[in-house]
């Protein structure tokens, strides 16, 4: 299992990444890739599955539908993240045979290619991405099921990292585990970068809030001291807005008040720190804003259904309501 540390910093300015730290949670523990050489009619299904799924096609294209939503045409240089669980299918035909992707995929060695109907017309890589902590899913669950990317969009700069995992799945090499999770990584963010550029509808969640300058301020002066005893008026100074507008705003693109981004935050990063790094609870309670180890602990039960020596015990579950 791929296992690197996120490691908590104190800092007085107020310049940290909200999308380097959140995605700092995600770890890649574990991941599979393969290609495609296809002809023909085709359908290849897959099942309901956990993690994040990428898809890029190098020739030819298809069509990709998923559970509820209309299929979406994948050409050349494009590239799809999948982020929920559902069922999806990559297909030519919607009237061809179904084939169990799974299936068909898991007989070829990672980094080759799968070869359909002899291949010739359709051509990509694609493949999956698991992460270590359960709080992943609450991080992309704010996701649309389906991300599409078009190729102007990326210059071909996204099929870079997908390329070099390939190589490193086909040939194993010193540190090749290591260098798959910062690929992982690489992948993901750029992604986010194109969407959240290009997102022009209005949803919510941290992720979009990161497109709107006055709450990316604020989300940044969460992130760079989580411990600091902030108030409403705080926020609403850093984005130069008045306390209610504030208030009504974040509320609406956060889908959540302010102080309960920063509660929930706290409280990944305390799992974090008492999973990953082996932390004292008193350690971890300062870290993330407590003086008193009883009042981390109500917060963390809250959160996470459980105490933080029982968290620690029992490993790895969802917080509550994500």
């Amino acid at each position: 299992m791929l296992n690197q540390s996120y490691n908590y910093r104190d800092r007085s300015n107020l310049s940290a990444d909200p999308l380097s730290e959140i995605l700092g949670l995600l770890r890649p523990s574990s991941f599979g890739f393969r290609g495609l050489d296809a002809r023909g009619d085709w359908m290849l299904v897959f099942r309901s599955a956990p993690g994040l799924k990428c898809y890029a096609v190098t020739t030819g294209s298809c069509w990709l539908g998923v559970e509820g939503a209309r299929p979406v045409r994948i050409e050349a240089g494009d590239l799809a993240l999948l982020a929920g669980d559902q069922e999806f299918r990559l297909f030519t035909s919607s009237d061809a045979d179904p084939i169990d992707a799974y299936e068909f995929f898991l007989a070829i060695p990672p980094g080759e290619a799968a070869v359909l109907n002899g291949g010739g017309s359709v051509s990509g890589v694609g493949g999956f991405f698991e992460f270590e902590s359960d709080e992943g899913g609450a991080l992309l669950s704010v996701l649309p099921p389906l991300i599409h990317i078009a190729a102007f969009a990326t210059n071909g700069e996204l099929m870079w990292p997908i390329t070099r995992l390939m190589r490193e799945l086909r040939s194993p090499q010193p540190g090749g585990a290591l260098l798959a999770q910062h690929l992982a990584q690489a992948l993901l963010i750029d992604a986010l970068r194109l969407h959240l550029a290009d997102a022009n509808e209005r949803r919510s969640g941290w992720l979009y809030a990161l497109g709107e300058p006055r709450l990316r301020t604020v989300l940044a002066a969460m992130h760079a001291e989580p411990a600091r005893k902030w108030k409403l008026v705080d926020f609403a100074q850093l984005a130069g807005m008045s306390r209610t507008s504030f208030a009504t705003r974040f509320s609406a693109v956060l889908g959540e008040p302010a102080i309960g981004y920063l509660t929930r935050w706290r409280m990944l990063l305390a799992a974090d720190f008492l999973r990953n790094q082996g932390q004292s609870i008193a350690t971890v309670a300062h870290a993330v804003g407590y003086e008193s180890e009883s009042a981390f602990g109500a917060a963390f039960r809250r959160a996470w259904g459980r105490s933080p020596r029982g968290y620690v015990q029992r490993g790895q579950d969802k917080p509550l309501g994500q």
